[in-house]
């Protein structure tokens, strides 16, 4: 496996990219796979996708080894979160209809990346950020993502983490844009 430091452009040094993954990664990525017990909304199914990408990549198929995943942390960082549930919800509210369990279930980031931690049996924190987005969210989430990975990392509470980005489109025309990168400390050496 090659690594790569992370450019201190991000603002994060001493981490060392071990494994990367992006979503679209080629003109076939135009839905994300299903994911069961996640509906309406392509947010949840685009995580656990790309975190899939960039988990095969580092430790090959689920789970993790245990000697590694154990100590894994999970975060993700959105500056819009599930869009669409959020408007399924506030529609649903605004006409009085009843709300699924489904909808409130998936209405946390922190469900998907429960999934993600549970299928692959990461065993650290798991955590959710919701940075200030600009023009272009996806680099101030990864960003966020990344110090929230590194403070993790240093503190002693976990030993990798994975930062996994998920900005859905915002327009017309517009694509699911995700991002996943597997990080550990440049202070541990293979």
């Amino acid at each position: 496996m090659s690594s790569q430091t992370i450019s201190p452009t991000h603002g994060v040094p001493g981490l060392v990219e071990l494994a990367r993954a992006s979503w679209p990664e080629s003109p076939a990525d135009t839905e994300p796979p299903q994911l069961a017990g996640f509906v309406l909304s392509s947010f949840s199914p685009l995580v656990a996708e790309v975190a899939r990408r960039c988990l095969t990549a580092a430790y090959g198929q689920p789970p993790a080894d245990p000697a590694r995943g154990a100590r894994t942390a999970v975060i993700i960082s959105s500056c819009s979160g599930d869009a669409t549930t959020a408007a399924a919800v506030a529609r649903a509210v605004a006409a009085g209809q009843r709300l699924g369990p489904l909808l409130f279930f998936q209405a946390v980031p922190n469900a998907v990346a429960g999934y993600v931690a549970a299928r692959w049996e990461l065993g650290g924190p798991v955590v959710s950020l919701s940075p200030d987005g600009g023009a272009d969210p996806v680099p101030e989430s990864l960003a966020e993502g990344l110090a929230a990975a590194s403070l993790l990392i240093r503190d002693g509470d976990a030993d990798e983490a994975l930062v996994i980005v998920a900005e859905q489109a915002t327009d017309d025309g517009g694509r699911d844009r995700a991002l996943a990168v597997l990080v550990r400390s440049s202070d541990i050496t293979e």
